[in-house]
């Protein structure tokens, strides 16, 4: 199992394959590269070669009582493409992932081509008068409640009803997406989990200030776990060389649930 090891002694494990120019995947809470699948098979057989790591405290990295915050997560993503000396690169990250993908962009951009922010909670996702459309306190504190409860529970919850967006009317829950999920979620440490709240209270702005390479910003309107009015817009107004893609009824799992449209998608904007 490939890992690296970081300067304060924590495991990061890593997926690796193929070769060409690289696309390296962040992940969400509370997953692992493993979400990425359908992404980086499609993205493999198209001459890529792609990457995707267990941030600390998921998957299978360790699990440490300490660094469990963005800044750490970005110098563990730094230490991993430093040690694969990668270049050129394409950074595509999801949810908490795209956090952790405008703020390495920010401090690396020397190793970075492009980047792309998929649901992601940036520049900021909690309520506020400058976000009256963020989530709520009370939002926030249910999902650190939910971890420490119940936490197999709560990560049955979670995927059955606002992430893949199956509460919806009409909507048709997968029971293998749902049990995936859970099995990522629990597959990781629970202290990592209740502590990457903190880094959805976080403002991200002038992460984004600083980008000047391309940047694809791609989200659900449906979005409940990031809500598209939260964050969207606003991304896009932040960021020098900035796109956005929208996508009508689409929720925050799109990558999973619709990875059929969003892949080309993905694709065009990389060749582009």
């Amino acid at each position: 199992m490939p890992t690296i090891t970081t300067t304060d002694g924590v495991n990061i494990f890593y997926k690796d394959w193929g070769s060409g120019q690289p696309i390296v995947f962040s992940h969400g809470w509370p997953l692992s590269a493993d979400d990425w699948d359908a992404q980086m098979t499609f993205f493999l057989h198209h001459g890529y070669r792609v990457i995707a790591h267990d941030r600390r405290g998921h998957g299978r990295s360790d699990q440490p009582g300490t660094g469990n915050d963005m800044d750490h997560w970005v110098a563990d993503l730094a230490a991993l493409t430093e040690h694969l000396n990668l270049r050129d690169a394409i950074h595509i990250g999801h949810s908490t992932g795209g956090g952790e993908v405008a703020r390495y962009v920010a401090r690396h951009q020397e190793r970075v081509a492009k980047a792309v922010l998929v649901a992601s909670l940036t520049p900021n996702m909690y309520r506020s008068e400058e976000n009256p459309s963020g989530q709520p306190p009370e939002w926030f504190e249910a999902i650190r409640a939910g971890v420490l409860g119940n936490r197999s529970q709560f990560f049955r919850f979670v995927p059955e009803n606002p992430f893949y967006g199956y509460n919806l009317d009409g909507a048709k829950p997968s029971e293998a997406i749902i049990a995936n999920w859970w099995r990522q979620g629990m597959a990781g440490g629970a202290l990592a989990h209740y502590a990457t709240v903190d880094s959805w209270l976080e403002d991200y702005t002038e992460d984004l200030k600083k980008i000047t390479v391309p940047v694809l910003v791609m989200h659900g309107e449906a979005d409940q776990v990031v809500p598209f009015a939260s964050s969207v817009p606003r991304a896009v107004d932040l960021l020098k060389n900035g796109s956005l893609k929208t996508y009508p009824g689409y929720p925050h799992g799109m990558l999973t649930t619709h990875a059929d449209v969003l892949n080309p998608d993905l694709l065009s904007f990389i060749r582009s």
